[in-house]
């Protein structure tokens, strides 16, 4: 049924591309500490070669993500086949925080499109790629993205976006640091 490959083929990065939806999950180091799982969408993952991709990462209600992978960098990506031929595809790794302004952001940053409430790239390096059959995954049709998370963003503005981001992004929900060290 499943299968491991030694890296993102061309082929795999071409239906990656098609999917409308991906969801990465990472985890604290402690036993007791609570898994992530989050979905992303719009135009926010590029992939950068046959063993890293990245993804931009916009301001949400918590940097769970950020959290994790500050303190230990495990991270995996899971794409589901919700049209056509089912398929799912886990993309294992270790990952980095990039931040605005800190080295590599300027040419990260240009493989995306302008959306409001970017808050940084995570860029992972892939050591694992799981290709499986999806045979439960439902059939859906993609209706369209939504647009209230950047609508949001850029209602609130950059003073805004700064201000949330300090009440609500400081510390993971086990409190480890997300953001509260970053300098504005």
């Amino acid at each position: 049924m499943g299968k491991t490959l030694d890296n993102i083929t061309p082929e795999l990065a071409a239906w990656i591309r098609k999917q409308h939806l991906f969801f990465v999950a990472t985890a604290p180091l402690a036993a007791d500490g609570h898994v992530n799982c989050s979905p992303k969408g719009l135009d926010s993952l590029r992939i950068l070669g046959p063993d890293r991709v990245a993804y931009l990462d916009l301001t949400g209600s918590g940097a769970e993500t950020i959290a994790h992978v500050r303190e230990n960098g495990r991270i995996v990506f899971m794409f589901c086949a919700f049209a056509g031929a089912p398929r799912i595809v886990r993309l294992h790794g270790s990952a980095e925080v990039v931040k605005p302004g800190s080295p590599g952001w300027t040419d990260l940053r240009a493989q995306f499109p302008e959306m409001a409430g970017e808050r940084a790239i995570i860029v992972a390096t892939i050591t694992r790629v799981g290709d499986s059959c999806g045979y439960a995954v439902p059939k859906m049709d993609f209706v369209e993205d939504r647009d209230t998370l950047t609508r949001w963003a850029e209602t609130k503005g950059d003073d805004g976006l700064n201000d949330y981001r300090r009440l609500k992004n400081g510390v993971s929900i086990d409190r480890i640091v997300a953001l509260d060290d970053w300098e504005e």
